[in-house]
């Protein structure tokens, strides 16, 4: 079994039309289903994902960057969609990392973007189970 370094908890009450709120009370969101609600404002769990996982895949990206004694600055942005299952009729979700990184070639950057994939938890969780895109982007 893993050491546990720390556990994150939240909850969620009334599914995608519902509340989603941490322990901490630092998110405290309503939910809106974007597919059956255009008019209320609310965030989704896609969203809740996107942000997720750009923030770990980012923190990948700058300590294999810092390992490989490659100073970078970089920008990830990931794009989550939920999307029609055609296996069971249902719906899954699939990724989109956008990562631009300055101060590399753009063959250096996409070594650092499969290797910062080889090693970032979310990376590591989604492999085989949701499609992911890989984007480099070099500045």
């Amino acid at each position: 079994m893993s050491d546990i370094l720390f556990t994150s908890e939240a909850t969620a009450q009334n599914g995608r039309d519902g509340h989603v709120k941490s322990s901490d009370g630092l998110i405290d969101l309503d939910l809106v289903n974007p597919l059956t609600d255009k008019e209320s404002v609310g965030s989704n769990p896609e969203q809740l994902f996107a942000s997720a996982y750009a923030a770990c895949f980012d923190g990948a990206l700058n300590l294999v960057a810092k390992k490989q004694k490659v100073p970078i600055e970089s920008e990830t942005t990931a794009k989550v969609s939920l999307c029609n299952d055609e296996v069971d009729k249902g719906f899954k979700i699939k990724a989109e990392l956008h990562v631009e990184i300055k101060g590399v070639s753009p063959e250096t950057a996409e070594e650092l973007v499969e290797t910062a994939h080889q090693v970032c938890p979310y990376s590591k969780a989604t492999r085989g189970n949701i499609e992911v895109e890989l984007h480099p982007v070099t500045k």
